[in-house]
């Protein structure tokens, strides 16, 4: 009893990802291209075959503009394809009655393309002629879709040899909006697609694309794309043969990427991205004339056409082999791309080292212009195949670089956990030596991470160097800018972590601290009982350590007297008018109404009252006429370049340091010159 098949479940049951919208449509050239070899044989030139793009008017299915500056395109219907091939004779016609059919199994072909068509388009007409055994032209006429399946309309008019027309009409939606929308690009993906035909011994037929009055020879493609030929290798991968045709591509191609192409049957399935998995390999490589080009390989095997999906778009091929249930001389896809890559790698040994000493070149002037942490690592990450494309951006190039460090820190993870697992066992041969290479690793590692704190400094006070000075209309920028860049405003440090603030700009001290508060009222902080609402810019208490005496102590010590830091940031350039903003008394004044609210530490335990507490007072502000007249009344003295003031104020007992933004930059800066100086970063 012979098996039924429903049609419409078939079609239902095949699968067609939206990103290769077009593969129906490259079906039906591939199919014209090979009844035309069939017809033609070896003079192939006789041939040829015409894709005309069918668009419907504008307001039939409306996507918007193609881009900018482009008139809108009227949305594709469908296609249609001519050639002049054999045309549907009676074994043409009986194997596209039979689905799954086998006829040009030697081919490659599976007889399901015509399943994608009802995929994607709501019917397909065919109109055809072909010879009859007597050599009498015949021809046939007929409609396929899933609803009426095979529908004869006849015998068509207007053929004087044989030949086909397949019209694909009605593009479904889905499909639609995903498929290129331009002739230009449609016909590049037919050309990339059925590459294979141009490069091969004997050539194609000739092939346009046509769209109203526009055409495009996909011939005349291959002197736009192919730079030159490289010899046609083969890899032995376990026994099976695999060919690679290798091209270099014109820069200006579609796609400026290395690239390997999966073939199977002739025609492309899957396209892999081969930048990095050769060292050296990127976007486009030099040849011996310096020209550049790109480097592409269509790679076909009958092993591969063996094992390609009904669908076209991959293959039925494990990833790895030797993994579980998979037998060790299973060849995967993984086995297949590395004996590729080996090949590749010896086929453009010029082109690489001169890429990769770009790359290396390109790398050390962005470390030592812009990322100084990689520099202790710099070896390591080489060490690791860390190669890039000469004309990466700078941002890209950040995380290619990140992202190779975090793999280095993971391995280093890794490898002391394996040595410390001996540790006080019987340890193996060469354990010394790999004890020493991985404290090696790790003290690189972590001259990484102190070069990326170092450059974060040296960041920060780039950014206070821009936020002092007037922009173009002579304003300059409002303490709040400068006061968040220090720490964030209305925090304290119960809020945030130590990582969050600069306050190092000022006072390196700042760092240890029991309690920090930035502009928060004197009412709200746990160091202080004082009721006011007056808000310091920043306060903190430190606890100080007397002698012999630690910070946390002992039961029935007393605890160590706390410092007080208060600090007043004003606008640059800001005139201070008034005699009550003289911050100088602001900040004495904060620092005795901590004195006397009955200091708590910020976990609140009792600190005993002190008026010999120290105080540090810090304003930072511009020296205008008016913040000098204040310093030389407060009995301050200039320092010695002129940008700051200083003193003590005995009744305060507070060091008062009033400091320009200027002194405030170059200061900071110096402090920490010898760092800059160590990892190449500017001083000034």
């Amino acid at each position: 009893m012979a098996l039924t098949t429903s049609l419409a479940g078939r079609v239902r049951n095949t699968s067609l990802p939206k990103s290769h919208a077009l593969l129906p449509l490259l079906e039906a050239i591939v199919n014209g291209v090979q009844a035309i070899d069939d017809r033609f044989s070896d003079d192939v030139g006789q041939g040829h075959l015409h894709v005309r793009i069918l668009r419907g008017p504008q307001d039939e299915l409306d996507f918007g503009p193609s881009g900018p500056g482009r008139t809108a395109l009227n949305p594709i219907v469908g296609f249609s394809v001519e050639d002049n091939g054999t045309g549907f004779n009676s074994e043409n016609m009986k194997s596209f009655l039979t689905l799954d059919s086998d006829f040009k199994a030697g081919l490659g072909c599976r007889g399901v393309g015509r399943l994608l068509w009802l995929k994607a388009f709501d019917k397909v007409s065919i109109r055809s002629a072909y010879q009859d055994e007597a050599g009498d032209l015949q021809g046939r006429e007929f409609r396929f879709s899933v609803r009426g399946e095979i529908e004869q309309l006849g015998k068509p008019n207007g053929f004087d040899e044989p030949g086909t027309t397949v019209s694909l009409d009605g593009f479904k939606a889905a499909f639609q909006q995903n498929a290129p929308k331009t002739v230009e690009s449609i016909a590049r993906e037919v050309f990339e697609h059925c590459i294979w035909y141009f490069l091969r011994p004997g050539g194609a037929p000739e092939v346009t694309v046509t769209d109203d009055d526009e055409s495009i020879s996909l011939n005349a493609l291959v002197e736009d794309f192919v730079f030159s030929k490289m010899p046609t290798t083969t890899v032995n991968v376990k026994g099976e043969e695999f060919t690679m045709v290798n091209l270099r591509l014109k820069s200006s191609a579609r796609s400026a990427v290395p690239r390997l192409n999966w073939c199977a049957a002739n025609r492309v399935v899957l396209e892999e991205n081969l930048t990095g998995k050769v060292p050296g390999l990127s976007g486009r490589l030099k040849d011996e004339t310096s020209a550049e080009f790109t480097y592409a390989c269509y790679l076909s095997s009958g092993f591969l056409d063996d094992r390609v999906r009904a669908d076209r778009v991959a293959f039925d091929i494990v990833d790895e082999s030797a993994s579980g249930m998979f037998a060790a001389n299973e060849i995967a896809l993984e086995d297949i791309r590395r004996g590729v890559l080996e090949e590749v790698e010896k086929l453009l040994d010029a082109p690489l080292q001169a890429a990769r000493e770009e790359s290396k070149e390109r790398v050390n002037n962005f470390v030592s212009r812009r990322a100084p942490r990689y520099r202790p690592v710099l070896s390591r990450l080489e060490s690791l195949g860390v190669t890039v494309d000469p004309s990466i951006k700078d941002q890209d190039l950040e995380l290619v670089l990140h992202r190779a460090l975090q793999q280095l820190e993971a391995d280093a993870i890794a490898e002391g956990q394996e040595i410390f697992a001996e540790t006080g066992s019987a340890q193996s041969e060469g354990y010394r030596e790999r004890l020493n290479r991985y404290l090696d690793k790790i003290s690189d590692i972590n001259q990484s991470d102190l070069a990326a704190y170092v450059s974060r400094r040296r960041a920060v006070l780039d950014i206070l160097a821009g936020l002092i000075r007037s922009d173009d209309h002579g304003k300059y920028s409002r303490e709040d800018a400068i006061h968040s860049l220090l720490i964030p405003m209305r925090t304290d440090s119960n809020e945030i972590g130590t990582d969050a603030s600069n306050l190092w700009i000022i006072d390196e001290r700042l760092a240890f601290h029991d309690y920090l508060a930035s502009d928060k009222p004197l009412k709200s902080m746990p160091v202080t009982g004082d009721g006011s609402t007056k808000e310091p810019d920043i306060l903190a208490t430190r606890l100080v350590e007397a002698p012999n005496a630690p910070v946390l102590a002992a039961a029935g010590e007393k605890l160590p007297l706390p410092s007080i830091v208060v600090i007043e940031l004003k606008r640059p350039m800001r005139g201070d008018a008034s005699e009550g903003d003289n911050p100088i008394e602001q900040c004495l004044d904060y620092a005795m109404r901590v004195r006397e609210g009955g200091v708590r530490t910020a976990s609140g335990r009792p600190i005993p009252k002190s008026e010999e507490s120290p105080a540090f007072c810090y304003i930072v502000a511009d020296l205008t006429k008016r913040m000098v007249k204040r310093c030389e009344m407060a009995n301050l003295r200039a320092t010695h370049d002129g940008l700051g003031y200083f003193g003590f104020n005995e009744p305060a007992k507070a060091y008062i340091e009033v400091m320009s933004f200027d002194r405030l930059v170059n200061v900071a800066t110096e402090r920490n010159r010898a760092f800059f100086d160590k990892l190449g970063l500017p001083s000034s």
